[in-house]
């Protein structure tokens, strides 16, 4: 898969706005940018050194499009590691177009999404995962999802992954070794260093496969569901913690009678908030179906906040509220739940004590808050915090967020398990080696050393058009 064509596209948000940035790559990309730019010194931008600026304009024939600024770098010292061009023009729509036609009038071809970073990709400029990292930092909208992506594209994934194959496969190299002198029975691979090895490399995939449920919920976003009684106030709460207008707040009981769904950054860690439906026994058909819908929203949570009325508390017993607790208990046993006691603003410090006394015996961490003057919503949000675990970030550790790497990293661990039994049994050479490559491959797909062209168009298929 090598390309010789040259392509274009544009490599800034399409719309009207101050620039735009027109990129073309490939053999040719020199040789088109020269004709249709003429350098205000006169220069011959063909003739000019990689990493250089020139003022100028864009002409179709006679007709000047626009005043630009063009960029230039060569070869191996270019992003793509091909001739590259960068063309900065003022950010009309129109003259977008205008630029990039005639640019296809002369001989480029539109670029397909992804395509700039697949030819970084082909021609050795980064591995597959650094690629995949820079569609990660595109879309990354907080500062744990930039973190993790940044990690990855400066190649501290793939500098563990390839250090570990490089191990592996000195030593597969000398049990290849040791089937061409099978009849003089010798060995070249100290089996003592080889078990050392196979341990530490199931102590790294067993490390990185565990980051995945962090990684993974970082890249998406933690899952919190507001659930409880009616008219206790979940609207008024998600409102205060989004700091806006978002969910409808009534005294009528019941309006929420759909989930209401909205993101936070707390801390530079991504929270989806579900305003879920009340939970109480109704016969109204319409309720009921979004109250099904809360315990759906439950059990796609990874935290759950069951809010309560502390002044309806401090009038109404408690039991009713301890079965709903209880329930979601039972059937999330290992969910996070979060009780929390709003209203607070209008009892007294007194009676606040009496009802955490008797939620004691929930064992849950119970947090008092009034959502509608904001009072202990900063509690509430460290205490969200405090359900992640963000100490491999702050150690800047690899963390995985992608789930093909998790899975051949899951593939590689089972090679390397086969690999220790085989040596535990005294396995053949010629069998454990065939689980040796195994795991090999597995490495090597995560870096892009084993690849094919399906596995390319699926992953280069999600990036922007221009990247």
């Amino acid at each position: 898969m090598i390309y010789h064509d040259t392509i274009v596209a544009l490599a800034t948000p399409s719309g009207a706005g101050a620039i735009a940035v027109i990129r073309i790559s490939g053999f040719d990309a020199l040789k088109i940018a020269s004709i249709v730019f003429q350098s205000v010194s006169g220069k011959d931008i063909s003739k000019q050194k990689s990493h250089t600026l020139h003022l100028g304009h864009i002409v179709d024939d006679a007709k000047v499009l626009d005043q630009v600024l063009l960029s230039i770098f060569k070869g191996t010292n270019s992003y793509t590691g091909e001739n590259t061009i960068e063309i900065s023009c003022h950010g009309s729509s129109y003259i977008q177009q205008q630029i990039i036609q005639l640019l296809l009038r002369k001989g480029c071809r539109m670029a397909q999404p992804g395509e700039f970073t697949l030819r970084s990709f082909l021609n050795g400029k980064m591995d597959l995962s650094q690629a995949e990292a820079v569609a990660d930092l595109i879309s990354s909208d907080n500062e744990a999802t930039h973190q993790i992506a940044m990690q990855q594209m400066r190649g501290g994934f793939s500098n563990e992954i390839s250090k570990l194959r490089e191990e592996l496969l000195n030593f597969a190299s000398l049990i290849e070794l040791e089937l061409d002198f099978a009849e003089e029975d010798v060995e070249f691979a100290d089996r003592r260093a080889f078990k050392e090895l196979l341990n530490r490399i199931e102590f790294v995939l067993k490390r990185l496969i565990d980051s995945f449920a962090v990684g993974n919920v970082i890249k998406n976003g933690i899952p919190v569901a507001i659930v409880g009684e009616p008219n206790v106030g979940k609207s008024t709460l998600l409102n205060a913690l989004l700091n806006e207008e978002r969910a409808i707040v009534s005294e009528i009981a019941g309006t929420t009678r759909d989930t209401i769904e909205d993101e936070l950054v707390i801390g530079g860690i991504g929270f989806r908030f579900i305003d879920t439906a009340g939970i109480r026994e109704t016969k109204d058909v319409i309720e009921s179906i979004g109250i099904k819908k809360t315990f759906e929203k439950i059990e796609q949570a990874q935290v759950v906040l069951f809010l309560m009325d502390s002044y309806a508390l401090s009038v109404v017993s408690l039991e009713t509220v301890k079965v709903e607790i209880e329930k979601i208990k039972n059937q999330f046993p290992l969910k996070p739940l979060i009780i929390v006691v709003n209203k607070i603003d209008k009892i007294s410090e007194k009676q606040v004590e009496i009802i955490k006394e008797q939620l004691k015996t929930h064992n849950s961490k119970l947090i008092t808050i009034s959502a509608k003057e904001n009072i202990g919503v900063d509690d509430l949000k460290n205490t969200l915090l405090s359900f992640v675990n963000t100490g491999a970030l702050r150690n800047n550790e690899t963390i995985i967020t992608n789930t093909r790497h998790y899975d051949s990293l899951l593939k590689a661990l089972e090679e390397i398990q086969k690999v220790k039994y085989g040596m535990q049994t005294n396995l053949s050479s010629d069998l454990m080696a065939i689980d040796i490559k195994q795991a090999l491959y597995y490495f090597g797909e995560i870096t892009g050393q084993v690849t094919n062209d399906e596995l390319l168009g699926n992953i280069f298929a999600n990036f922007c058009i221009g990247k």
